[in-house]
């Protein structure tokens, strides 16, 4: 009898101990979870709320840094391919574009020297332009498959593999100061992709100031009643028909060319 009942007390004790355990494993496996659990990437600024960024991504929740490339985008559409949601692609891709943003450097410097060397803005913006599309091939040189996703993004976007040419860009926005802020700008969208859009968002408008600084002759007009652009250009360029020149490089502010308000703020590219 006695046998049994301590066979009895040491069954009951194990099944004790197992419902214990059952009890207990739940939180642990729960607490691991929460753990695992990868943390949600945030952004200071938001990078939907700059239009030159939003135009080339989309939101997914499931990409490394929260956003990926716009497949209908043109200028990132190619890398809509790339598995963002892969941390050692996307980890990989990241560091080229900081070896890219540092880069950018080179171009500042080559800036202030041909300054030392009396060269205009001009000649300024052609030598910039042109080694800014040196600079963005050559940060694939590791990257085969990515050089040949730029060169075709470049060739849709621009009709060049190598990237705009500074007399394209010269006629698309009627401004050498406006060649070389271009030149010196970078890929907002892209930055956004790869977690990089808050450290480098004081650049996106330093381009601009580069330009100012680079020698350009641009000049803010304020309109006045009576005023058209007509008017405008015969006063800047002794020619009317220059008016364009002044439309284009004013877009966002103009929303119809014949419809001109007093109080508006134009910038007059290649003012004398």
């Amino acid at each position: 009898m006695r046998k049994k009942t301590r066979l009895v007390k040491r069954i009951s004790a194990l099944l004790a101990a197992v419902l214990l355990a059952v009890s207990v494993l739940p939180a642990y496996v729960s607490a691991d979870t929460e753990t695992d659990e990868p943390e949600e990437w945030v952004y200071e600024h938001d990078p939907m709320d700059n239009p030159a960024a939003a135009a080339d991504i989309v939101v997914n929740p499931d990409a490394v840094y929260g956003y990926s490339p716009n497949p209908d985008s043109k200028r990132l559409g190619p890398y809509a391919s790339y598995d963002w949601s892969d941390k050692e692609v996307v980890e990989k891709a990241r560091q080229d574009r900081i070896a890219y943003h540092e880069s950018m450097s080179e171009l500042y410097r080559m800036i202030e020297d041909l300054l030392g060397q009396g060269k205009n803005v001009e000649e300024i913006a052609r030598a910039v332009s042109q080694r800014r599309n040196e600079i963005r091939l050559e940060s694939y040189k590791d990257d085969p498959e990515g050089l040949e996703k730029a060169k075709k993004s470049n060739l849709d976007t621009y009709g060049n593999e190598f990237g705009p040419t500074a007399d394209s860009l010269y006629e698309k926005y009627g401004s050498w100061q406006t060649v070389l802020e271009k030149a010196l700008s970078s890929n907002p969208g892209m930055d956004a992709c790869l977690g990089l859009y808050d450290e480098y968002y004081d650049t996106y408008d330093l381009a601009e100031e580069a330009g100012r600084n680079a020698g350009g002759t641009e000049k803010v007009y304020t309109v006045v009643r009576g005023d058209s652009l007509w008017k405008i250009a015969q006063k800047y360029y002794n020619d009317g028909s220059q008016w364009v020149k002044i439309y284009e490089r004013n877009k966002d502010a103009i929303a119809n060319p014949s419809l001109i308000y007093a109080g508006q703020q134009f910038v007059i590219p290649d003012a004398a």
